[in-house]
Order: structure tokens, then C-alpha cells, then sequence
């Protein structure tokens, strides 16, 4: 076990040609934090960062009140080597020595982190255990399938005993019916050790499987963060609302409601304060969206507007009807389609009901 180890507190301060990074993040002691966002968010520069690879253009990473970057300041300036961090990084190609076997792979963790060759290699005997490759250790990673060579990755990270385990979409090469069985793999062997870790991810099942919170990285700046579960049943962002399957609407403060291309949303408001004129967003399921071909009347309805069909998708059973004054979705059953006669071109009435619509201030940069 890792005991209290792991209690990381980075502020990134990067520019790139085209690209800015500015982020505050902190991950505590035997904490999964998943950091989810759009290709091109800063994930992985995020990543490179905190293990060294990157070296920012201000702020400080510190783990266990040991500072292992600091670009000024009161620490002045300070970059200790990848290897001498007590991070581990693991990305999606499970990076092997193709000349060793699965055990002399494993082994070479402990041995980078300053252990002895026979402590190393009962190690890496221990680890090949846990992760089920015991009687495959003598094979090398071209013998080996790729569910077999990942967990060999993990091995290898985990004997190195990190304080910090960075996960660069681990999943990503695997073949879809090896990722849940993996998955699983990581998380009962993250919760063993207590490893404090990060998880970059395009897949919320990541998320929900392995984090206990969810970060949101959107152009560089975290836009959302908090409890896996509350994110994704909240989102304040376009990027968490799709993850989750449900419609985000951006628009303004009005009154009691938010108005959006000239739409007004009542609903069920956070527990945030929200002042006329401020950005804010009305969240709903696409299943709720109620379609007509007439004005709905003589019902207690009191979101109800007029648009255009742009596109309609097919999902099993039904259709998905795609709009975009607002952008948003209604998910409808294939009776609902043929009856309404839902075609791309099609002026439609659109309602929902306020008891479904949660009103939410818009995320915002947080550093």
C-alpha cells in the first residue's frame, strides 16, 4: 500500500503557437481523478507536464510537498528528471522492450526505480500474478496478445511502486471486447495499492468505472470538475453533455428562465446563483423533448418553440431528431417518425416540460 503518498498539486502555465495551457489541478492521496475533453483540449500536454516530458512556461508541480517543477518564484527555478519523480506514466501502446520477456519488462519498472535486480525480479513475479500473465512470463511482447501485452504495462508501472500513476488513454489500441475486462483489471489493482492516479480519456466509461472525480479540459482550460456522478448528471459544458447523452442549450439569464436563440427554458434551477445577463445552460434528456406538427394546447407545458429538422439519425427503435436554432436533439420512436412524418427540412413544434429542463450556470475557465 501507498499509505498517505500521492497528494499532487500542479499549476500549468504553457503557450504553443496556436494553443494555450493554464491549468490548476490536484489529485489527492488514492484518488482517480478523469480528466475527459474534445482532441486537442491540452490532455496530454497536461500529462507531459506533470511527468517531466513537458516543461511549462510557468507554474510549479508539487507531489507530497516536494516540488518537482517550479518555473520561479519562491521554489526559483526547478525540473527534476521523468525517472526521478515518483510518477508513472502509461499510454496506449503498452511501450514493451521487444528483447525481454514479459517478466524481465516487468521487472525493468523496479530496477528504473533504483531497486535491486533480485528484488526487481520477485516483483515482477509478484505483479505478473496479479494481473494473470504468471504463466506467460517467459514470452516476449510479440508473443503476447494486446490485452496481454497491456497488462503487462500495468505490471511494469505498478512494481515501480509511482505515488502517481498518469494513464494516457490506456484503452485506446486495445480491441473493444478486451477493454472491460482490463479496465476492470486497473481499477481492483489501483484500489489494492491505493495509487493516487490520472486517467486522460476520450470514454466516459473511464470515467464511471475507474474515477472517483471528473475533470473537464476544453482549449486548455478546465471548464468542470467534481464527483464523476455529478458532472455527468450536470453538465456545464457542450463537451459533459454529450458524454452524458443529454441536450445542453447555452444562453442567457432572464428572469426565472434561460433564453437561447430567442427560446425561453423555465426549469428546475441549481443551487448556484444565477444574475440576469450571466451565460448560463438549460439541460435536458433528448428523450423528453415532446414533438408535434400542431401547437400543443390546453396543456400545463411551458417551454414550447418552433424549428427545423436538420438531420435524422437512426438508433434502435427510434430516431434521433437533430435541430439548430438551438442546437439539440429529440429522441423519438420509430411510430413517432413515421407518423409525424420527421424528414431533414420539416418545421416541427418543440416542447418539454420545465419539471425536466436543470438550469446551470455555463462552465467557465478554472485555474
Amino acid at each position: 500500500m501507498t499509505g498517505g503518498r500521492g497528494d499532487l498539486r500542479a499549476r500549468l502555465r504553457l503557450t504553443r503557437p496556436g494553443f494555450e495551457l493554464a491549468i490548476d489541478a490536484a489529485v489527492r492521496p488514492g484518488e482517480v481523478l478523469a480528466v475527459l475533453g474534445p482532441n486537442g483540449a491540452g490532455k496530454s500536454t497536461l500529462l507531459g507536464a506533470l511527468a517531466g516530458l513537458v516543461l511549462p512556461d510557468g507554474g510549479e508541480v508539487v507531489l507530497d510537498g516536494r516540488t518537482l517543477t517550479a518555473m520561479g518564484g519562491a521554489s526559483g527555478r526547478v525540473h527534476v528528471r521523468p525517472e526521478r519523480r515518483g510518477i508513472g506514466l502509461l499510454g496506449q501502446d503498452p511501450r514493451l522492450f521487444p528483447h525481454l520477456t514479459a517478466a524481465e519488462n516487468v521487472a525493468f519498472g523496479p530496477r528504473a526505480a533504483g531497486l535491486g535486480r533480485r528484488r526487481s525480479a520477485t516483483l515482477a513475479e509478484e505483479w505478473l500474478e496479479r494481473v494473470g500473465l504468471a504463466d506467460l512470463a517467459d514470452r516476449r511482447p510479440a508473443e503476447l496478445s494486446g490485452g496481454q501485452r497491456q497488462r503487462a504495462a500495468i505490471a511494469r508501472a505498478l512494481a515501480a511502486d509511482p505515488a502517481v500513476l498518469l494513464l494516457d488513454e490506456p484503452f485506446a489500441s486495445l480491441d473493444a471486447e478486451a477493454v472491460p475486462e482490463i479496465r476492470r483489471l486497473l481499477r481492483d489493482r489501483l484500489v489494492e495499492t491505493g495509487t493516487s492516479a490520472i486517467i486522460v480519456s476520450h470514454d466516459v466509461l473511464d470515467a464511471v468505472a475507474l474515477a472517483d472525480r471528473t475533470a473537464i479540459v476544453e482549449r486548455g482550460r478546465l471548464v468542470d470538475e467534481g464527483a464523476t456522478q455529478e458532472v455527468l448528471a450536470a453538465p456545464r459544458s457542450a463537451f459533459a453533455a454529450a458524454l452524458a447523452g443529454l441536450n445542453l442549450v447555452a444562453g442567457e439569464v432572464e428572469g426565472a428562465a434561460i433564453v437561447a436563440e430567442g427560446v425561453r427554458f423555465e426549469g428546475v434551477p441549481s443551487a448556484d446563483t444565477m444574475s440576469a445577463g450571466d451565460a448560463a445552460a438549460a439541460v435536458f434528456r433528448p428523450a423528453s423533448v415532446i414533438l408535434a406538427t400542431a401547437r400543443p394546447e390546453g396543456t400545463s407545458l411551458r417551454n414550447i418553440w418552433r424549428d427545423r429538422i436538420i438531420a435524422v439519425d437512426a438508433l434502435p427503435g427510434g430516431a434521433r431528431v437533430r435541430f439548430e436554432r438551438p442546437v439539440l436533439a429529440a429522441d423519438v420512436t420509430a411510430a413517432a417518425v413515421a407518423e409525424l412524418g420527421l424528414a431533414p427540412g420539416l418545421e416541427v413544434w418543440l416542447a418539454v416540460k420545465a419539471a425536466e429542463v436543470r438550469l446551470h450556470p455555463l462552465a467557465g475557465p478554472r485555474r
